[in-house]
């Protein structure tokens, strides 16, 4: 277990076609933490401090934009239709290599894809999303995790729910934000017995006992 860090934050990008589910997910894990220790943060950060419409048409408010530069512990990017431009989004990239050593870089689902385009998983073992939707299932298309192979083909494709290469945190999986929250509990020194009492609380108790252990530790 990572010795504790205190009032840990973890900063999670919004933006245009994020997946919902990748970013209120981990966020929502972090929410009911704070009931065991509320000095737990967790925010949403932006291009510019203008709401940003995720997919369906879901807009939030982020709490910061990337001039504010809030300090964070760890970064998250989600996946969504929207990662398709945000693999070209150099303030994204200018923000992402701005942050100190210390600071995670991690991501649920299609994120991953932005971490390849810079090189950040070249020699790092990473996981994405393994189910196609019916667009992705067509001849046209490609399944997530194999486009990974392709934008990063220097990085190891993993098929685990969670790949923690030390610095860089990767999920696979629209619903893999949940793991990751938990995840990042453990990265943040909480113990397991705290983490699943956050999943009980939330009713995941199951699903956080048949994932628990799929976490491939490649650093």
């Amino acid at each position: 277990m990572s010795p504790r860090t205190a009032g840990f934050r973890l900063g999670i990008y919004v933006f245009k076609d994020a997946e919902i589910v990748d970013f209120a997910a981990p966020h929502g894990v972090f929410s009911v933490a704070r009931r065991f220790d509320p000095e737990l943060d967790a925010f949403l950060i932006a291009d510019s401090a203008r709401p940003v419409q995720a997919q369906a048409g879901f807009t939030v408010l982020p709490n910061y934009s990337f001039s504010d530069r809030p300090a964070m512990d760890a970064f998250l990017i989600p996946g969504g239709f929207g990662t398709r431009q945000e693999m070209h989004n150099r303030r994204l990239h200018e923000f992402i290599s701005s942050q100190p050593e210390r600071t995670l870089l991690t991501s649920v689902c299609t994120g991953s894809w932005i971490y390849g385009v810079m090189g950040l998983l070249d020699g790092v073992t990473a996981t994405n999303r393994k189910e196609p939707d019916r667009v992705e299932a067509g001849p046209a298309g490609m399944v997530p995790i194999d486009r990974l192979a392709e934008i990063a083909p220097a990085c190891t494709i993993s098929r685990a729910r969670v790949v923690d290469a030390g610095r860089i945190v990767t999920a696979g999986g629209i619903a893999s934000g949940m793991e990751m929250g938990f995840h990042l509990l453990r990265r943040a020194g909480y113990d397991e017995a705290l983490i699943a009492e956050v999943a009980r609380v939330m009713e995941y108790s199951a699903a956080w006992d048949a994932y628990r252990d799929d976490v491939e530790y490649a650093a």
